[in-house]
């Protein structure tokens, strides 16, 4: 790693939206910070990275923070080993897509819904996915309504789409050795979306990779334990720096 102090780059979730100033608040204390808003309606994982590329190119040292499917996105840019990438963050991410066949089909399905059948039967379900028992007693309750309140307000019905198409094909297992940085993977205790056979595939694949699972989370501890996230994350950067 270089002894200079990288950016850290966050990546959005599968809602698109930036990273909000409590989630980046214990980042922002010791290193400079970047966030971004994905690109609407892109519907292939490479062309994410390719946006995320365009993010850094004017950086010499920066870590990737990737939550969700933006750890997806992370993930793809580090296997293209860039010059500036000096560690890796995931969170909730996957190396192939996590879902069983039903959700596929349900996930192709979803790309005619529009409207209210698209804010009202496809966001509730979704956020049904990402909830998680230990929410309400979390840093920052949230609900099931709060979650589809999320997509509501940041995802058009035509990028949750195109990012569920992008995902379904998705599997860089084989390629996973590429990775040649430093990588933290943070496990929520209760993933309810992606699952612990994500985490573990990661785990195994990756030469440089440290897992912490995080006590009483879960899938969407970026929004309901900021303080934690952002907290485990810098103790990881401040070990692999000293």
């Amino acid at each position: 790693m270089s002894t200079t102090q990288p950016t850290l780059v966050t990546v959005p979730c599968f809602s698109g939206a930036p990273w909000d100033e409590q989630q980046l608040a214990a980042l922002k204390a010791a290193y400079p910070v970047r966030t971004m808003r994905l690109p609407e309606g892109l519907d292939d994982v490479e062309r994410y990275a390719d946006f995320v590329a365009t993010q850094v190119e004017d950086l010499d040292d920066y870590v990737l923070v990737g939550d969700s499917f933006g750890a997806v996105i992370s993930l793809t840019l580090a296997l293209r080993q860039p010059t500036g990438l000096r560690g890796l963050v995931l969170s909730g991410g996957f190396a192939a897509n996590p879902l069983p066949r039903w959700k596929n089909t349900a996930g192709r399905a979803a790309h005619y819904v529009r409207g209210a059948a698209y804010r009202n039967g496809t966001l509730r379900y979704h956020a049904s996915t990402l909830a998680s028992k230990y929410d309400r007693d979390a840093e920052v309750p949230l609900t099931q309504k709060d979650y589809r309140q999320l997509f509501v307000e940041n995802t058009p019905a035509e990028s949750y789409n195109a990012r569920v198409a992008s995902v379904i094909s998705f599997d860089v297992r084989d390629q996973l050795g590429k990775v040649n940085v430093p990588t933290l993977l943070t496990t929520p205790e209760d993933d309810q979306l992606v699952g612990e056979h994500a985490a573990q595939q990661l785990r195994e694949g990756l030469p440089n990779a440290r897992e912490v699972v995080l006590a009483r989370t879960g899938h969407m501890f970026r929004f309901t334990h900021p303080n934690l996230y952002g907290k485990t994350i810098v103790e990881f950067l401040e070990g692999v720096h000293s």
